[in-house]
């Protein structure tokens, strides 16, 4: 029997996770310092009670509920109804209009820390890309794949620069010129990148623009629904750009994009179907197509939680921290960058990653006489563009199970583009390093 594509990434998955688990279990045992004397095994559920246990449990509640979502918008009939007609206002224009989504996502990593909320916003852009006559693979590049580079390249990502900045002692945000000219450069290959696979696929952009837009019953979308929708999506827009400047929206965020869309889903179906048990049912079925990805969510932490737990984190700190004195400068700048590259593999958070590398970072680069604001710089490096590159991330195999892409075909696409961002990472800390960054 043929298995369902989300169904075959769940699993594909699952594996990848399951395996790195099992292997980092077993390396307490073998790791000289590391803790074994504990009931490993249970770590995916011990992690529930650990200090990132609410914001687990806070995780998979918004994605149920924007599982439910966005199975109504869809069974409606209105989130095709909204891609017919981006499509057809685009399709002479297809430049144009991966340039502007591009853009949109990267700014949404780069300026507000946004990757956890693009998730209800992939299978959108799947369907739009597919209009458009390209493939599920460049609607996950102008989603996941650009919010994600534009986390990395940063400007004022506050989970991020935000946070490292205030444990360097660092003016918020300060340096913020040369981190522009990295998100140009690292904006102008993804599009470049995404573009030349594009004309390598010789595709008719034209595809099904014509097609009446009806819901599961038949029913055509109401100019209602469209209202509702496009103005609850732009207070979320306005939410979003806000939560930088305001702590408590940053915190709210979540919770905040769940309730809209919720709101959004519940209304567009009982103006479109003006039936509440087909809402509930529709809803129901959403958020339980979802529900696997909660699996997926409590291996990847539990790996962090046996790195914490396990002593495995202490150790790499220890070595970072013996062995950065007898470096030259700018090979202890690029330790910093390749350390919180592969500690990114196990704890995905970037602020967690700042509470726990910056205490180690500040005096690194105050021994070396090096700025720590060029630390910063290679903190945020380490830590953005492996966030989708890496099995571990959440974000990354809720993003492929729902657009039903294995992890092999993701790794094979993004690859070739993560080659470049470690070249461009290197660059940019040389140039930096030279010009005295910071200093």
């Amino acid at each position: 029997m043929k298995l369902n594509p989300a169904v075959k990434s769940f699993f594909s998955a699952f594996i990848i996770l399951f395996i790195l688990y099992i292997g980092t279990g077993l390396s307490l045992y073998v790791v000289p310092g590391a803790n074994s004397d504990w009931v490993w095994p249970l770590a995916s559920i011990l992690v529930l009670g650990s200090d990132s246990g609410g914001m687990i449990i806070a995780i998979t509640v918004f994605l149920l509920i924007i599982g439910g979502a966005i199975h109504i918008l869809k069974e409606t009939g209105l989130i095709e109804g909204v891609i017919q007609a981006t499509v057809r206002r685009f399709k002479d224009r297809s430049f144009m209009l991966l340039s502007l989504l591009v853009l949109l996502f990267m700014s949404m990593g780069a300026f507000v820390g946004v990757f956890e909320e693009v998730v209800p916003l992939v299978p959108l852009m799947i369907i739009l890309a597919k209009r458009m006559g390209w493939d599920d693979m460049t609607g996950l590049g102008i989603s996941v794949l650009a919010c994600g580079l534009g986390f990395a390249a940063a400007v004022s990502n506050p989970f991020t620069i935000g946070v490292a900045q205030k444990l360097a002692e660092l003016p918020i945000f300060s340096g913020a010129l040369l981190r522009v000219a990295v998100f140009i450069s690292v904006y102008v290959i993804l599009v470049s990148f995404l573009w030349i696979r594009i004309k390598k696929m010789k595709v008719n952009p034209h595809l099904e623009v014509e097609m009446e837009v009806v819901g599961v019953l038949g029913t055509s979308v109401p100019k209602k629904a469209y209202v509702v929708f496009i103005a609850l999506m732009c207070g979320m827009a306005a939410f979003i750009a806000l939560s930088p400047f305001a702590s408590i929206l940053r915190d709210l965020s979540l919770p905040f994009i769940a309730l809209v869309f919720m709101v959004s889903a519940v209304s567009v179906g009982m103006i479109v179907k003006r039936d509440l048990r087909w809402v509930g049912r529709h809803y129901f079925k959403g958020a339980v197509d979802m529900s696997p990805a909660i699996l997926l969510i409590l291996l990847a932490t539990g790996i962090k939680h046996l790195m914490v737990e396990g002593k495995l984190l202490d150790i790499i700190l220890d070595f970072m921290a013996n062995n950065s004195g007898n470096l030259d400068s700018f090979v202890s700048i690029l330790l910093v960058f390749v350390s919180v590259l592969g500690l990114n593999f196990f704890i995905g958070s970037g602020s967690a990653k700042a509470f726990i590398l910056m205490p180690v970072v500040v005096p690194m680069m105050d021994l070396i006489g090096v700025s720590r604001q060029l630390g910063v710089l290679a903190f945020q490096f380490g830590d953005g563009f492996s966030n989708v590159l890496y099995p571990t991330n959440a974000v990354l195999l809720i993003a492929l199970g729902i657009s039903g892409v294995s992890y092999g075909k993701w790794l094979r696409f993004v690859i070739p583009i993560q080659a470049l961002m470690l070249v461009i990472s290197v660059a940019w800390l040389w140039i930096a390093y030279q010009i005295g960054y910071g200093g």
